[in-house]
C-alpha cells in the first residue's frame, strides 16, 4: 500500500493531467477557429499525450492496489487576445505540472517509496521535454510570428506533429 499522502498526490495528479488535456483542447479549438490548423494539430496531439499521462497514473495506482478518486475537471477559463497567448500559457502550465510532479517525487522520497520514485522518473524526464518544447514554441513565435509568411510556415511546421503513445510500462 502507498503512503496516504503519496496516494493523495498521485490521485490529484490524475485530475491535473486531465485538466491539462482540457486546457490543450481549448488551445487547439482557439487555433482551429483562427484558421491556424498546424497549431490546432500541435495542441490536439498535446491533449492526447496529457490524457495518456493521466491514464498512466491511474494504471500505477491500480497496480499498487489503490482505488482511484476522480475529481471534477475545471473548465479552462483563459482568454486569448493574441495568437501567442496560448503558447505562453502552455509554457507556464508546463512549469506548474513540473512542480506537481516534483512535489510527488519529494513526498515519495521522504517516505522512501522507491517504487513510486522509479515510476515518476519517466515523468521527470518528460516534463523537461515538455517545458523545452513549450519554450521553443514561444521563442519561434516571438521571432517569426508577426510576419504572415513566417507564421504560415510555422503553422505548417506545427501541422507535421503526429501523436505517439508513451512507451512507459507501468508496473
Amino acid at each position: 500500500m502507498l503512503n496516504e499522502k503519496v496516494k493523495e498526490l498521485l490521485n490529484n495528479q490524475v485530475n491535473a493531467e486531465f485538466y491539462s488535456a482540457y486546457l490543450y483542447l481549448d488551445f487547439s479549438n482557439y487555433y482551429k477557429d483562427a484558421g491556424l490548423d498546424g497549431y490546432a494539430n500541435w495542441y490536439m496531439v498535446q491533449a492526447q499525450e496529457e490524457r495518456d499521462h493521466a491514464m498512466l497514473f491511474i494504471q500505477y495506482l491500480q497496480q499498487q492496489g489503490e482505488s482511484i478518486s476522480l475529481g471534477a475537471i475545471d473548465k479552462p477559463d483563459k482568454e486569448y487576445k493574441e495568437f501567442i497567448d496560448p503558447l505562453k500559457m502552455g509554457a507556464e502550465h508546463e512549469r506548474v505540472v513540473t512542480a506537481l510532479i516534483n512535489d510527488i517525487y519529494a513526498e515519495a522520497f521522504a517516505v522512501k517509496d522507491f517504487r513510486t520514485m522509479q515510476f515518476l522518473d519517466w515523468f521527470v524526464k518528460e516534463q523537461a521535454e515538455e517545458e523545452d518544447n513549450a519554450d521553443d514554441n514561444v521563442t519561434k513565435f516571438e521571432l517569426f510570428g508577426s510576419d504572415s509568411k513566417s507564421l504560415y510556415e510555422l503553422d505548417a511546421e506545427m501541422k507535421t506533429r503526429v501523436y505517439s503513445a508513451p512507451s512507459l510500462v507501468v508496473g
